[in-house]
């Protein structure tokens, strides 16, 4: 009889980045599976798309597997991993500003791809907290999607975002107030910003398809 998934006893993610590197490439599956919903919530927080973040997540987490011998444990794998994430997402967003103006600047329009938020919502209020949580300022949506939809630490926070302890606790609280106009106390979702099963299973698929076409190895230490 399988033991429900919450009650298995899973391998640290050190110790699993010292298997990968050692050869064991298939266990990155559980990295990806493990990160996938709160990757996703901060690129899509940074660059307001749905498929541009899935790219996103996909390029961060190729780049996280081919600089494994590269991770310090001075660190936690999670924040090292979403620092990565959040240079790709502000990389991918530059980019797409300057593309975006070179448009406008030659004359043509610009048009807006992004997925719908109603294809992935069940109900009205969902779609109205991930819109206010898009709306927020870019410095303010950030540490609220860190701190509060994904409950990193202060200290995790800082690291990540190269802030002081008072910059995350100011941005917090502006940011709770900008929300708390429209939304009161029914901001904090588990449904923000929602990875679902299916979306996982496909970026799982993808990333590790990549690693094998390319006969990827994590480079040892």
């Amino acid at each position: 009889m399988e033991l429900p998934i919450e009650n298995l006893v899973l391998p640290h993610d050190e110790e699993l980045v010292s298997r990968i590197i050692k050869g064991e490439k298939h266990l990155y599956e559980q990295l990806i599976r493990k990160y996938n919903q709160r990757l996703y919530r901060i690129s899509r927080s940074i660059v307001k798309d749905d498929a541009a973040a899935q790219d996103i997540m996909q390029t961060a987490y190729l780049n996280a597997y081919l600089h494994l011998a590269d991770f310090q444990t001075k660190s936690s794998f999670a924040t090292w991993l979403t620092q990565i994430l959040i240079n790709e997402s502000l990389l991918y967003k530059k980019r797409s500003q300057k593309y975006q103006e070179v448009l406008v600047h030659n004359g043509k329009n610009v048009i807006n791809h992004q997925t719908p938020l109603a294809e992935l919502m069940n109900n009205e209020l969902k779609t109205i907290l991930e819109q206010s949580v898009s709306d927020l300022p870019e410095k303010y949506r950030l540490v609220f999607v860190l701190r509060e939809m994904e409950d990193m630490s202060v200290s995790e926070t800082m690291e990540v975002l190269h802030l002081s302890e008072s910059n995350v606790k100011v941005r917090l609280n502006r940011a709770k107030e900008m929300l708390r106009t429209y939304l009161g106390s029914q901001y904090k979702s588990s449904q923000v910003f929602h990875f679902h099963l299916t979306r996982c299973d496909t970026i799982v698929r993808l990333v590790m398809a990549q690693i094998d076409s390319m006969n990827l190895q994590a480079p040892r230490r």
